[in-house]
């Protein structure tokens, strides 16, 4: 009798037809917005990166955790990028379905309505009373990942040293203690978001139940009319349909936790310190001179404090003093590797605080002890010194830096490939070449951590005799091992 008070099929397929449109908006608009929407915002953030790191203090790669850092550049953002990009256009697709749903049978039966999604806030609060610890969890996993990282790239950079000093077993301890320490993490956080989201799934699954025990309930005390029954059927229906998408999205939820670990480790590389300045340099000639210099690598452990001298052109200025005692330092602070703390240093008379990095560099040719080479040829490592400059040009310099007694002996001469950082190199010969660079570069400071300490008493000499070609008529700062260096210098600083 009461079959009359049901919509009509038209009425259904109404609905039906306007449940689609809806659903393709919301899909076209997840797709739009979400998905393009992120891929884009992605690529921007490793632009930002890329240009984060170009305005790093050039000495921060020597003294950064370089595993961890490249896994900030690649995994995390990638990460970020994965999650993002697939798990949030689900998690809003699933929050703007429940809420369609929920307002459509708030309107066919409240009391089924509230049986079904009764479930999503105590859910919601089960989740939410766990973020907290799960996310200092997460970031111990993090980290922890790292370590184990970061042990292995050593034991790999060190592996001639750990042979021959059998330091094998003090290494496999060490590595294993970080394992086991990485291991006990990622229990721990896959034990955590196990139980609280297997409380979580559970909850959410009461929600069928309970519309199932409502809708009973309302069919036995024989009070329904036929919209009710139907509306039983439909809510039974619409809450296996719901739920499902509602319990993938809180497991999501987990996962964006996870992902909020990987952005604060970001955002710690976004903070550090930059370096900024103008495109010209207006100096008058080239001293160099430290007005009440200090400096320290980290907060409490001074390295420099209070140093002043002037290194004028034209003279050798050596830096003497005992090992750690801030000699290199300054040198790297001449030529803006870090930022000081307090004091000026200027070049010319000219700030070099104001001036951006790459244009103040363009004044220094820089030869250390720790010589970096690349994969390339002899020709094209000594040509980083002056990326314009002719074959015969590079070749002059190399004669005058003594290159050409080991390059004859190589199988393709001066194109020869010299593998990772010149490993088919002897100490001396990737000295050789990285003073040959300097000397093609031809800048008017130039900055010698004692350029000729691993060469031998015969190619010292010959050095010796190009670095006076060298230095002519420059600043040079010069750090001081051997009584010989400080003989020839014109002013010691101590």
């Amino acid at each position: 009798g009461n079959l009359h008070r049901l919509p009509s099929i038209g009425a259904y397929i109404g609905l039906s037809v306007g449940m689609f449109v809806v659903m393709f908006i919301v899909t076209f608009v997840q797709y739009k917005f979400t998905y393009t929407k992120i891929y884009t915002s992605t690529a921007k953030q490793r632009i930002a990166m890329a240009e984060k790191i170009r305005l790093l203090p050039i000495a921060f790669f020597g003294k950064r955790d370089l595993v961890s850092f490249s896994a900030t550049l690649t995994k995390n953002v990638f990460t970020v990028e994965e999650v993002f990009s697939h798990i949030l256009p689900y998690l809003y697709a699933s929050i703007m379905l429940a809420v369609i749903v929920g307002i459509s049978m708030f309107v066919f039966d409240w009391r089924v309505a509230l049986a079904m999604f009764w479930v999503v806030p105590v859910s919601l609060v089960t989740l939410l009373t766990s973020v907290k610890k799960q996310r200092k969890v997460f970031s111990k996993t993090l980290q922890t990942g790292l370590d184990v990282e970061n042990e292995m790239q050593s034991a790999l950079d060190m592996m001639s040293e750990i042979k021959a000093y059998q330091y094998e077993d003090k290494i496999e301890a060490e590595l294993s203690k970080k394992l086991d320490d990485a291991n006990k993490y990622k229990k721990k956080s896959e034990l955590g978001t196990g139980v609280l989201l297997g409380i979580s799934k559970a909850i959410i699954k009461l929600g069928v139940v309970t519309t199932a025990i409502v809708g009973i309930l309302i069919f036995a005390k024989g009070a329904t009319t036929a919209k009710d029954i139907f509306n039983v059927v439909v809510t039974l229906i619409a809450s296996i349909v719901v739920l499902k998408p509602l319990e993938v999205a809180l497991s999501n939820a987990f996962a964006l936790q996870y992902v909020l670990s990987n952005i604060e480790i970001t955002h710690e590389m976004q903070s550090l310190p930059e370096q900024r300045g103008e495109e010209t340099l207006e100096n008058n000639g080239h001293d160099v001179e430290f007005k009440n210099v200090s400096f320290e690598y980290e907060k409490g452990s001074e390295t420099i404090r209070d140093v002043s001298f002037i290194a004028k052109q034209g003279e050798v200025t050596a830096l003497v003093g005992p090992s750690g005692g801030g000699k290199s330092t300054i040198s790297k602070l001449a030529a803006r590797f870090w930022d000081i703390d307090s004091g000026t240093i200027t070049l010319g008379g000219a700030d070099i605080s104001k001036v951006k990095p790459e244009r103040l560099l363009q004044e220094y040719s820089v030869v250390f002890q720790d010589v970096l080479l690349f994969n390339a040829s002899v020709l094209e490592n000594i040509r980083m010194g002056r990326k314009d400059a002719t074959d015969e040009e590079v070749m002059a310099v190399a004669k005058l830096a003594n290159c050409d007694e080991f390059v004859s002996k190589l199988p393709n001469g001066y194109n020869t490939e010299i593998g990772e950082n010149g490993s088919r190199l002897s100490g001396g010969e990737r000295q050789r070449i990285s003073i040959a660079r300097a000397m093609l570069k031809n800048a008017p400071v130039v900055l010698l951590d004692e350029a000729t300490a691993s060469l031998d008493a015969e190619n010292e000499t010959y050095i010796q005799k190009a670095l006076s070609e060298l230095i002519k008529d420059k600043t040079v700062i010069v750090i001081a091992h051997r009584m010989r260096t400080v003989v020839n210098a014109d002013k010691i600083v101590v």
